[in-house]
């Protein structure tokens, strides 16, 4: 048909691709903003106080503890998740792309009117500044896991392993810490145990093309075994010569520590929490800004055309597979050292996986990786602050938050993602 014979609408929107309107994201904050403003809003009691702690003991400067009529907190705050699911409709409507802003935004405010919820008419405070260090200190292991699994997805390599480089990473740590009499010296050699189970990744993965994910469940299974065994026939027996690290103690920074509230939070912590964030900023620069980062993601997207340009496809596979472990195995230190407690069997409890799916939630990226992390790291401290202040929630269900965000994520019901190219996919030339 000619453009002579279209009719005026039609020869205005020939050559036009409509973009389609997704009402995931407006209908998601709707529900979650009517939750909200019925079963915690009008669910608070009326005229309670809830009691909000903005500082902790250690703060150099401290803050009163904000005293907040709970009900009329929580249904203003309610509100403000209902107008911005009103807004999401809208720019849904015209095709307006938001950004991150807005599920960042709607979150925190759903945080906090579960927090006033929880602390409404009760003679104990809810301690926000304390719970938000928590959760940072619980979300290391998560962080280094996740981009350890970026690091080796986006050279191609599925990295299910990752619970296995953190157990590794723990049970070299403690005992490390311990024989040197050092907390610091399982930050030398934790790195090594993570890096030997990415060295039998690769080996079966890219040398003899073993499916992936059987290798890493595999490996989790091996070093689960061979840590489990030698604690019980070695570090329990010597448990004072080999199983009892120091903690790393914290480092304030000078100044930045003693801003009210997010100076304790963030700038008086131990340095594995500070190497973290280091890593994260490293990672999110040398993927998208360097010729590391562009070889690293042209073999995971398409290697055979990295193979024509002249990048070694497998030698870049195996490098970035074995430097993912040695960042997940110094994440395992989070464990045992960063706390000060010694080895145990079976210790990361599932954390490897956890990483996984903050990895998938980030969309491989460093930074929303981080953020999905922290995001788990506050649930998980969640879980603990409340058992102690008393809440109607049972602990067990906000245990369980972080397994299903989990399964969502790796369902794919947090929005369209998607993994490298030839992520799993061996390379033979």
């Amino acid at each position: 048909m000619s453009a002579a014979t279209l009719s005026p609408s039609s020869q205005h929107f020939e050559g036009t691709v409509v973009t389609p309107v997704s009402w995931k994201g407006p209908i998601a904050y709707g529900v979650i903003g009517l939750l909200s403003l019925i079963a915690l809003g009008f669910g608070s009691p009326a005229g309670s106080i809830a009691q909000i702690v903005l500082s902790q003991s250690r703060d150099s400067i401290k803050i009163d503890a904000l005293m907040v009529p709970a009900r009329a907190t929580v249904i203003v705050l309610s509100l403000a998740i209902l107008v911005l699911a009103a807004y999401a409709s809208y720019a849904a409507l015209k095709r307006i792309k938001v950004g991150a802003w807005m599920p960042t935004i709607v979150g925190v405010l759903t945080f906090m009117s579960f927090l006033i919820w929880a602390a409404a008419g009760k003679d104990t405070t809810m301690p926000l500044a304390q719970l938000l260090a928590q959760g940072l200190i619980l979300a290391v292991p998560l962080a280094f896991g996740a981009m350890a699994g970026l690091i080796c997805e986006r050279v191609g390599i599925i990295n299910i392993a990752i619970e296995g480089q953190l157990l590794a990473g723990a049970f070299v740590g403690a005992v490390a810490a311990t024989v040197v009499g050092n907390a610091y010296a399982a930050l030398f050699v934790a790195p090594f145990a993570g890096a030997l189970v990415g060295v039998l990744l690769a080996f079966f993965s890219i040398k003899y093309r073993v499916d992936q994910i059987v290798v890493g469940v595999v490996l989790n299974v091996l070093v689960i075994g061979v840590t489990s065994y030698l604690f019980s026939t070695v570090l329990k027996e010597n448990k004072s010569l080999l199983n009892q690290p120091e903690r790393l103690g914290e480092l304030p920074i000078p100044l930045l520590s003693d801003i009210p509230f997010i100076g304790g939070i963030l700038f008086n912590q131990n340095i594995l929490v500070y190497l973290m964030f280091v890593a994260v900023i490293a990672l999110q620069f040398l993927i998208f800004r360097s010729r590391w980062g562009l070889r690293l993601r042209s073999v995971g997207e398409h290697p055979k055309a990295a193979d024509t340009v002249g990048i070694k496809v497998n030698r870049t596979r195996w490098i970035n597979t074995i430097i993912g472990g040695a960042v997940a195995g110094l994440g395992g230190v989070a464990f045992t050292v960063m706390a000060g407690v010694g080895f145990g069997k079976e210790m990361t409890a599932g954390k490897g996986y956890i990483a996984l799916a903050a990895m998938i939630l980030g969309r491989w990226n460093p930074n929303g990786a981080f953020a999905a992390a922290i995001l788990f790291g506050i649930a998980d401290a969640l879980r603990g602050t409340l058992s102690i202040t008393g809440t109607p929630v049972p602990t067990q269900f906000l245990a369980m938050l972080p397994y299903l965000a989990t399964i969502f994520a790796v369902a794919g019901l947090v929005g369209k993602v998607r993994a490298p190219a030839a992520e799993g996919i061996p390379y033979v030339k």
